[in-house]
C-alpha cells in the first residue's frame, strides 16, 4: 500500500509539474523575447535564451513610443475605478446581506446578470452615451463605464462575504449606539476586510486589462496599456522585444499587488464561499 501511495505521489508531482512548466512557458517566452535584438526574434531556429543579451526592445519602447503615459493612463483608470467600486458595491452589498425587504432576492439578481451581460452587447449603447456626455476620448469616459461593470460584480462578491460574518455583530453595535451606517463603518468592514480587499483587487485587475471598452470609447494619443501595446502592432515586422518588455512592466504592478495582499485574498476568498 505504501508503494502504491509513492507511486501515485510521484505520478501526481510530475503531472502538476508539466501544468505548471507548460502554464509558465508563455511568461518565461515573453521574458526572454522582450532581451532579445530584433534580428534574433525572427530567426528560423529560435533560441530558449537571449544570445546576446539586449535592452534595445525596452530602449525602444520608452524612447519611441508614450508608454509612460500609457501607464499613468492606465493606474489611474483602474485606481479611481477600484475606489468607485468600494464606494457603491459596500453599502449596496451590506444592504442586501442584512436588510429584509420586498424584491431584494430579485434585486441581487438582477445585480449578478449585469455583470454576466456580454460586453458585445454594449458597446454601441455606452459609445452613444459617453459621445452624448462629451467623454469619448478621454480617459473620463472609461471612468464613466468601469464601475459599471465592477460594481455588479463587487456587490455579488461582497454580499457572500457580509453574510459569512454573524449579524449578532450588528446587534451589539446598535445596543452601544451605533446607527446601520456605524455598525457597518465601525463593526463590519473591519470584520470583512479580506474580502472587501481582495474583491477591489480583483476589481482593480479587470480595469488594467480591459481592452475592448478602451478601444470603443479612446481615440487618438490617449490610451492605456493594452491599447497602446496592441497599437504597436502595424507593418511587417513587429517589434515583439518592444511588445514583450512593455507587457513584462504591465504585469509587475498586479503581481506586486497580489504578493503584498495574498494573505487577504486567500482568506477573503474562503469568506467568499461560505455562504452564497
Amino acid at each position: 500500500m505504501r508503494r502504491k501511495n509513492h507511486i501515485y505521489k510521484f505520478i501526481t508531482y510530475c503531472l502538476l509539474a508539466v501544468f505548471l512548466l507548460t502554464a509558465l512557458f508563455p511568461i518565461y517566452w515573453m521574458l526572454i523575447t522582450s532581451f532579445k535584438p530584433l534580428g534574433d526574434i525572427y530567426t528560423l531556429n529560435p533560441t530558449f535564451w537571449p544570445k546576446p543579451f539586449s535592452l534595445s526592445g525596452y530602449q525602444y519602447l520608452l524612447k519611441n513610443t508614450k508608454y509612460i503615459s500609457w501607464l499613468i493612463n492606465s493606474t489611474l483608470v483602474s485606481l479611481i475605478s477600484a475606489l468607485i467600486t468600494g464606494i457603491f458595491s459596500i453599502p449596496a452589498a451590506y444592504g442586501l446581506a442584512r436588510l429584509n425587504f420586498k424584491g431584494r432576492k430579485l434585486l441581487a439578481n438582477i445585480i449578478l446578470l449585469a455583470y454576466l451581460l456580454p460586453q458585445t452587447l454594449l458597446f454601441i449603447p455606452i459609445y452613444i452615451m459617453v459621445t452624448k456626455f462629451g467623454l469619448s476620448r478621454s480617459i473620463w469616459g472609461l471612468l464613466l463605464v468601469y464601475p459599471s461593470t465592477t460594481i455588479p460584480y463587487a456587490t455579488w462578491m461582497l454580499i457572500s462575504y457580509f453574510k459569512s460574518i454573524n449579524s449578532e455583530f450588528d446587534d451589539a453595535a446598535f445596543v452601544d449606539g451605533c446607527s446601520r451606517f456605524q455598525a457597518l463603518i465601525k463593526v463590519i468592514i473591519p470584520l470583512s476586510a479580506p474580502g472587501i480587499v481582495s474583491t477591489l483587487i480583483m476589481s482593480y485587475t479587470m480595469c488594467w486589462g480591459e481592452y475592448l471598452f478602451a478601444l470603443v470609447i479612446l481615440s487618438g494619443n490617449t490610451k492605456t496599456l493594452p491599447l497602446g501595446l496592441s497599437g504597436m502592432l502595424f507593418g511587417d515586422v513587429a517589434r515583439w522585444n518592444a511588445i514583450m518588455g512593455g507587457a513584462i512592466i504591465a504585469t509587475l504592478p498586479v503581481i506586486i499587488i497580489y504578493i503584498f495582499a495574498s494573505k487577504y485574498i486567500v482568506s477573503g476568498l474562503s469568506l467568499g464561499g461560505l455562504k452564497g
